[in-house]
């Protein structure tokens, strides 16, 4: 029975020996001082920063305002309250050995928040002392509801940042661009830093948003680095932004909590692609098909998509342990969520950890930050080429058949040749039967950490030396199995089952290293005081795996008999090299300068082209502190600023892309088709040296910023206003190349110039401020113009580099990157009109003049918005709280490649021995068959989304927990917009294949113990 009482007592031996216990840990002259930190309401702020003055004892509130901090040493103390945007107050308390003493305070508002630490790269500013264009988006903004990745809390939040989901999957990528597209073909997003982590901008295998591997409960704050003054510290990755994500922390001497968020949420269609009904289109085609067209139509009535969409089901929790051992500030979380999506097999679930701890030894000298977050992701794919087929089966068919000759698959209706029962030709396959044959699965892994070591130099003060050791680890599998009665992979040659279908399998293992150190100094000299600092930073990315072939169902029997693996595995490698520097300078809270030079090395390219330089100047001037505004009632604050940068771009891919190596000369093993046979076996050989550019190297960026900081009524109103210019050049582009110049005849190149211009505006109001009613409201807006300024010297009649893959032909696109125009312009034809307003099938312009349009291509129009806007606004009264966010783009247009494919009638005349839908548009054009390159079909995708409206209510203090909220949410909530197909929100302007975004309804509860 003494053994846990020993056991105990030497655990606390152990951490007295260390220094994590205080000497009076065993001392009965201490009490405790609790609390509760109100707003002008009277209602509790959660997360205010409670400390005793002169001691490392500290807390931080509950969701309802109380705190509590433990081990406060007798006799008189001064507490000290604050929260961001709030005036802090001090409290004097005396404490009594053994008891407790309550210190209440409310907090009046300080919107100027100029004294706020802004994380910046390498570091943190206040926010007075920022030069560059940042903005900063706290847990308070982000938005609401059933958020499962990341980069979904800040859409619409900041202005210049455009963040666009490829589909309502669970777990979707998202196209995230700051500022406009900056690149042709190489990487254009953000470099993501997670606690100070720069980390791998490229996808997992398994993941299609890398982001989503990262639970969004544990994030405290986004900090947006968007011009080059600010980014330029991040080198070759940092022109497409740079976003720092900050994740929570436990505080000094903070009272144990417990936190649970939970969530649930049924989600649903929001919007379909268009379609006949199967009336409709029976109707149709009788009216105009062939007898044989005619013959081929069922007696079933199937609404396809209505068949494979449900209402799926997410249940999101996370529980959090918050506080302080002695010394050691902590938090540790525990996240699961299992997301349903509202196509039938597609599915999600993440379980994810985090560990923060922050202690400070050697009498506050050293401060060491250790983060750690893990995951593990299990993924079923739903394929979004069989979603949209959804809208292009023939409705008047069946989704399931008892006849026998649809036994070999599964019972489900297909379309069969006649004579051999197999798959009929170039058929299109039973969606559903697709959906529920097909189990793409993956598991992904994934580790980010680091340990970063803060040093205030003994003896020198204002010295600091910091050490960051990070990593970003990942292991990835799965496979796509498919089912041996699936339509698709149906084995004609063999009636066994278990040579029918297919499988194949896939690998992959990511391991990034960060070593990166710096040395600070910080010093005033009267008025003036600068800092400076000067670093190294080593971090290299490692991607391996092994090759698999494609097997039939039975795991043993390969799809192609003749296939090989003449490469059972790949690796590469990447490795960069920096050094960097930055100087600030303060003059009397007036003048202000920022300067930095990063200098970076990577492997991807060859020696003399492989080290890039990368300066950055930053200026401001505080006006409002001059002299002759000092006395101003009108400018709360006044600041400009100004500031030029250089950032760079080497990202071309993985290593397991093979243009990942087009700056290396190489050889590369034949096909398992080109092998020699030696006795009883065949062996694989070199079949030949591949293209190469040995003078490829940095895509480079330069940036011009000009910004207004605003506050008015002291500062209930600001604003914030940048014009910028953001001018790429050396281009890494993928070229034509003429016959014999290399060996081969597309290649990455540095070629041409791109150019972003725009203006941003950012208003915060608060609206209204009463004993019981507020009201918050932000508006922000950004305008981008982009133009590709040169492509370098090309051939007579060259137009562009053609992009954008349409559908309806084989290598049939409809965009072009030209000279003069935006980046993926659309290239099509000008749609003849007639007399009724129909378009004229087969008619287009003559723009050149010379009798024939077959050459008549011209540009119109662009995917990426010219304008983007977004409000919030949140208004409290007593407990209850509402808040909605909206969104909105300008000026994009989106190819409809449905209504460009299946608005004909082509389906109901031709003799394909199937039928297909037809897209409701037909009875608009009357088109007989596809006019895929009309201009007709590239429609004005401007839209005003309700990203979100969330209901809370804060109950207080149930059921023995300290605090209770509960809200309620509606994401995606209403969708205006001109454009007919399913969703206007398209980032490549491409709308063929695309998993439709969700509408969600979310209750919410958020326990504090």
């Amino acid at each position: 029975m003494r053994q846990p009482y020993l056991a105990k007592l030497l655990f606390l031996l152990l951490l007295a020996g260390f220094g994590f216990l205080p000497s009076t840990a065993f001392a009965q002259s201490t009490g405790s001082v609790s609390g509760r930190v109100t707003d002008s309401k009277n209602e509790g702020i959660p997360g205010a920063t409670v400390l005793i003055e002169g001691t490392s004892l500290g807390s931080s509130s509950n969701v309802d305002g109380t705190f509590s901090i433990q081990s406060v040493p007798a006799g008189p103390h001064t507490v000290v309250i604050s929260f961001v945007g709030y005036n802090p107050v001090r409290r004097p308390v005396t404490v009594v050995a053994g008891q407790n003493a309550e210190v209440s305070a409310g907090l009046s508002e300080n919107t100027t928040q100029l004294a706020e630490a802004v994380v910046v790269g390498y570091g943190t500013q206040r926010r007075q002392d920022v030069t560059g264009a940042v903005a900063t988006v706290d847990a308070k903004q982000f938005v609401q509801g059933q958020v499962t990745s990341p980069e979904q809390l800040i859409q619409g939040k900041v202005a210049g940042v455009s963040i666009t989901s490829a589909g309502g999957a669970p777990g979707a990528a998202s196209t995230i661009r700051i500022r406009g597209n900056s690149s042709l073909n190489a990487n254009s997003d953000p470099l993501y830093v997670i606690d100070g982590v720069p980390v791998d901008k490229n996808g997992i295998d398994g993941a299609s948003n890398p982001l989503s591997l990262i639970n969004p409960s544990d994030i405290a704050t986004f900090t947006i680095l968007k011009d080059a003054s600010a980014t330029a510290i991040y080198g070759n990755r940092a022109s497409g932004g740079v976003i720092l994500i900050t994740t929570k922390k436990g505080l000094q001497g903070e009272k144990l909590r417990v936190e649970l968020n939970s969530q649930t949420g049924i989600s649903t269609v929001a919007r379909q692609y268009k379609t006949l009904s199967a009336g409709e289109f029976s109707d149709l085609v009788r009216a105009n098909g062939s007898p044989s067209q005619i013959g081929f139509l069922g007696t079933a009535s199937t609404n396809w998509q209505n068949e494979i969409f449900r209402n799926g089901t997410t249940f999101d929790n996370t529980v959090s342990l918050i506080g302080s051992v002695a010394k050691v500030p902590f938090r540790v979380s525990y996240g699961n969520l299992n997301q349903e999506g509202i196509v039938i097999t597609n599915k999600l679930q993440r379980n994810s950890g985090s560990v923060s701890l922050s202690p400070t030894l050697l009498n506050d000298h050293l401060r060491i930050d250790i983060n750690a977050k893990g995951s593990v992701v299990d993924n079923r794919f739903a394929d979004y080429g069989t979603v949209a087929g959804a809208a292009l089966y023939d409705p008047t068919q069946p989704v399931t058949s008892g006849e026998s000759r649809f036994s070999r698959y599964g019972g489900y209706f297909q379309y069969l040749n006649a004579g051999t029962g197999g798959p009929l030709g170039n058929a299109p396959g039973n969606p559903v039967a697709s959906l529920n044959n097909t189990r793409d699965i993956s598991k992904v892994k994934r580790l980010i950490g680091n340990v970063q070591l803060d040093y205030k130099v003994h003896g020198i003060e204002g010295l600091r030396a910091n050490l960051n050791l990070g990593l970003d680890v990942s292991r990835s599998t799965g496979y796509k199995d498919i089912a041996p009665t699936d339509f698709g992979n149906y084995n004609t040659k063999s009636a066994v089952p278990g040579l029918n279908g297919s499988y194949k399998q896939y690998a992959k293992d990511k391991d990034m290293r960060l070593l990166e150190a710096y040395l600070a100094y910080a010093k005033q000299v009267g008025g003036t005081k600068f800092d400076v600092q000067a670093g190294y930073a080593y971090q290299d990315f490692t991607f391996q795996g092994p090759n698999f072939l494609t097997y039939r169902s039975d795991r043993n029997t390969l799809v192609n008999p003749d296939e090989a693996l003449t490469n059972p595995n790949y690796y590469g490698k990447l490795v960069m090299l920096s050094y960097f520097g930055r100087a600030t300078a303060n003059v009397k809270d007036k003048y202000l300068l920022t300067a930095t030079l990063r200098n970076d090395n990577t492997s991807r390219f060859r020696d003399g082209y492989r080290s890039g330089w990368f300066p950055a100047l930053g200026l401001a001037w505080r006006i409002k502190n001059e002299d002759f505004l000092k006395d101003n009632n009108t400018f709360s604050e006044l600041k400009l600023r100004a500031g030029y940068g250089r950032t760079g771009q080497q990202d071309l891919g993985n290593s397991d892309n093979p243009r990942y190596y087009d700056t290396q000369p190489r050889y590369v093993l034949g096909s398992s088709g080109s092998q020699y046979l030696f006795g009883n076996g065949a062996t694989g050989f070199i079949a030949g040296p591949q293209g190469y550019n040995s003078v490829l190297t940095w895509e480079t960026t330069n940036t011009y910023n000009a910004g207004l900081d605003l506050g008015f009524l002291d500062n209930r109103l600001t604003a914030t206003i940048d014009v910028y210019q953001r001018t790429a050049t050396d281009l890494l582009a993928t070229v034509n190349l003429p016959a014999g110049s290399n060996l081969t005849d597309r290649l990455d190149a540095n070629i041409g110039s791109l150019r972003n211009r725009g203006i941003e505006l950012g208003l915060n109001y608060g609206v209204l401020r009463t004993q019981d009613l507020n009201w918050d409201v932000n508006l922000n807006g950004a305008y981008n113009v982009n133009k590709i300024t040169d492509l370098g010297r090309q051939l007579p009649g060259f137009a562009g580099y053609k992009t954008g893959d349409i559908g309806g032909g084989t290598g049939f696109t409809g965009q072009i990157n030209a000279v003069g125009q935006p980046s993926n312009a659309f290239y099509v034809y000008q749609q003849v009109y007639g007399p009724d307003g129909r378009p004229v099938q087969g008619v287009y312009v003559d723009r050149n003049g010379n009798g024939s349009t077959i050459d008549d291509y011209y540009y119109y129009k662009q995917p990426a918005p010219l304008v983007t806007l977004g409000f919030s606004s949140n208004v409290t009264y007593k407990k209850l709280v509402l808040a909605f966010t909206l969104r909105s783009n300008l000026g994009n247009y989106v190819y409809n490649g449905n209504a460009a494919t299946l608005a004909n009638y082509s389906n109901a005349k031709s003799s394909f021995n199937y039928l297909s839908n037809i897209n409701p548009d037909v009875r608009n054009t009357g088109f007989g068959s596809q006019q895929v390159f009309s201009d007709y079909y590239i429609e004005n995708a401007s839209f005003l989304r309700c990203q979100n409206i969330s209901l809370g209510y804060n109950v207080g203090k149930v059921l023995g927990a300290s605090s209770l909220r509960i809200t309620g949410n509606v994401q995606n909530a209403f969708l205006i917009t001109k454009y007919t197909g399913v969703d206007p929100e398209i980032s490549n302007g491409i709308d063929r294949n695309f998993y439709p975004t969700a509408r969600t309804y979310t209750l919410g509860l958020a326990l504090g113990f």
